[in-house]
């Protein structure tokens, strides 16, 4: 194996500094249905975690940034999932269902 077969282009003197460019994530093919789980963190903390919400990532981000604010708390928006923080189920799947998606808990 040659030095090219294992090196990386990092920077260039006519372009600069260059970037790999990451392959956009693409939305998991659901099956219609949004889940909302409780998934424990370390030190006691939990997370309420919405999957299958079939939006790109923009509307997606949207959505989260409403749902943290109609819960009142933080959380985030990674991989078309979203996370908030607590367990706000039930705020969850009534805001949800307001919006016209079809919502179930799952999970223990």
């Amino acid at each position: 194996m040659g030095i090219e077969e294992r090196s990386t282009l990092v920077y260039s003197t006519g372009v600069g500094r260059i970037k790999e460019e990451k392959p956009r994530a693409e939305r998991p093919k659901g099956d219609g249905v949004v889940r909302i789980q409780l998934k424990r963190l370390g030190g006691g903390k939990m997370a309420s975690v919405v999957t299958g919400v079939p939006l790109d990532e923009d509307g997606l981000k949207d959505l989260g940034r409403e749902l943290k604010q109609k819960c009142g708390v933080g959380g985030s928006v990674k991989d078309f999932v979203i996370e908030i923080q607590g367990d706000k189920r039930n705020v969850l799947k009534a805001e949800l269902e307001k919006r016209g998606y079809t919502v179930k808990l799952a999970g223990g």
